[in-house]
This record gives C-alpha cells, structure tokens and sequence, in this order.
C-alpha cells in the first residue's frame, strides 16, 4: 500500500480506503464487516469512511461494533463521518436535519460517537453546504468540536469551491482549525468540480481530497452494460435514483472501448477506472466500496496499474472519456 499525507496536515492515509455508503446494513452485517475491514487493514488500508446518514446510523453502528471487535491500536486506523442530512428524515424536528447549525452538529457529533463507541472520531464532514446557516457558524461549531477533543480534523463534502474558502478564511480570522479535506464526487465521467473549480484551493489553502464513487456507482465495472443485473446496487430499490447513469449509452459504450486498455495493461476495467483517479495528486484517499471479500481483493489490485498509467495512456483513457465528462 501506498501513503499520501491528508491535504498539507501531517496525517497518513492508504491511498486506497474502505467506504460503506450503501453497503453496511444494507447488503453487509456485522460479521462481513469484520471479514472485510480485516482484509483491508492487512492489505495497508488504514482509513475507514462512514456517515451519520447511512442506513439511517446503522452504518456507524455495524462499523463501531466492528472496530470494537478487531481491537486493533487506536492509533493504527482513521476513521470519519459526515453530518448534514440528519436521522429524523420524515420527522418534523427542524434542527435535525438538512442543517449544518451549532445545535445540530454538537449533538449529531455525540450520536456518532456513541454509535460507533469510540472517545474521538479522526475526520468529520459537513456532508452538504448549509445555505440557511452562517457559514462562519458552522466553522466556530466544527473548530470547538476539535477543541474539545470529539475530532481531529473537519472538512467538507461536496461543497462549492466559494464555500469551502470562505470557511478557510473564517478560520484563518478567528484563529480556528481550518477545513482540511474535502470529499467529492470523482471519476472519468465526473471530474470538473476537482480538475477545474477547485484547481486554485489545493495550493492556496492546502486542500486535501477524499473522493467517493471512483466507479460511477459501478458503470465504469462494465456490468451495466446489457442492463441492471439482478443483484447489483442499480437493482436496489432506494438506489433507484442511479439508474439513468448507470444505462446511459453513450457511457456505456465509451466504457467498453476502455476494456482493451486495461486488457493491455494487465488488469480490469475496475482497477484502471481506480488507479486513474488515484493518479491524480491532489486525491489524498480513493474511497472505495465493496459488498464481498472477493471485489475488495479485486479493487486493491489498482495500486499496480498505478505506475502503468503514463501520459500515453492517459491521453487515450482521456480521449474516450472526456468528451462525456461533466
């Protein structure tokens, strides 16, 4: 395994981490999550990313007992959260959801902490902006929180570029801890928010990324390529939402003239699609997803496409994809 420092803090995360939005709970228990976090800390992995959202906490929650099972040195893993969309999804608690306010984020962090029976959560997100709270709020509520010893670094997922410097500059006024990471969404079909909008906040504020969905939801494996199978996160009902991306044709098609790319390269379309968006220097951590022992195993196989990826390869990998990137 490989190792890049998060942003410009001095921590060290694996190039390549475990994620478990939509998998625990939903299609791994506790006992796979051992199985599978065991494997991946064996492999190197040493981050483990989680939100408060996921399986409405039980995500957290499988992840916790987990962690307590396993026992390794607390000073061995990483592992996060994000806060934003709450628990109360359907409830009519106004402070419980879809905010980034002090009230919401003290108590969210102290649910989090319970859940997943830890004294301290390494990295915590704000999981959306927050247009109806000050930003210079939320910065003073995530700063007191690694303050007080809850958190070790705060960042942002999936926020504008103007946000995340005015949280930066907030915090640079006030003397506070300033967001270090940011986790968006990135792979060949989505790359303009990371290659372009935050182009200039990676020197000027020492921005660091954790990107989720390396994979497109699983489009650039190449098994949505006849349809949704059966089984597969597309089949899943409260991912429904993904299934125009995941048929699209043109993408489809452009990720079938990937295969005899990574054909030549000696791996899989999965594992090409993996190193390219590793390849990137500003990606502290890909975050990776997996519902078995045997596609984990199949994902770490990225890191020896990485050298392969040279500025040749990536011309033609750019040529078939960029023009359907957004």
């Amino acid at each position: 395994m490989q190792y890049r420092r998060l942003g410009r803090s001095g921590l060290r995360v694996s190039t390549f981490s475990l994620g478990s939005w939509v998998t625990y709970h939903n299609q791994v228990d506790t006992g796979q999550a051992v199985e599978m976090m065991a494997a991946a800390f064996d492999a190197g992995i040493n981050f483990f990313d989680n939100a408060e959202v996921y399986a409405g906490g039980r995500s957290e929650t499988i992840m916790g007992d987990a962690l307590k099972q396993l026992a390794w040195p607390r000073l061995n893993y990483v592992v996060s959260t994000k806060f934003f969309w709450g628990l109360d999804r359907n409830g009519d608690a106004v402070n419980r959801k879809d905010t980034l306010n002090r009230k919401y984020l003290v108590q969210a962090m102290d649910g989090s902490l319970k859940r997943m029976q830890l004294e301290h959560i390494d990295l915590i997100y704000c999981h959306r902006p927050d247009p109806h709270t000050p930003i210079e709020e939320t910065v003073w509520a995530m700063s007191d929180l690694i303050t007080q010893g809850k958190a070790l670094y705060w960042g942002t997922s999936e926020w504008p570029a103007a946000d995340i410097r005015a949280a930066w500059e907030i915090a640079e006024r006030h003397h506070l801890h300033k967001p270090l990471m940011e986790q968006p969404q990135y792979h060949l079909f989505h790359r303009k928010r990371v290659e372009q909008e935050y182009a200039r906040l990676y020197a000027d504020t020492g921005l660091g990324l954790t990107t989720w969905s390396p994979l497109a939801s699983g489009l650039l494996t190449g098994k949505y390529q006849a349809g949704i199978p059966e089984g597969s996160r597309g089949a899943m009902e409260n991912m429904a939402f993904l299934r125009d991306g995941l048929t699209n044709t043109a993408k489809n098609e452009a990720v079938a003239k990937l295969q005899p790319i990574a054909a030549e390269l000696g791996g899989s379309l999965a594992q090409l699609a993996l190193a390219w968006v590793a390849k990137n220097p500003n990606v502290s951590t890909v975050i990776t997803g997996a519902s078995k022992l045997a596609q984990l195993q199949q994902n770490l196989g990225a890191l020896a496409l990485l050298g392969k990826l040279t500025p040749e390869v990536m011309a033609r990998i750019d040529a078939v994809t960029a023009p359907l990137a957004e």
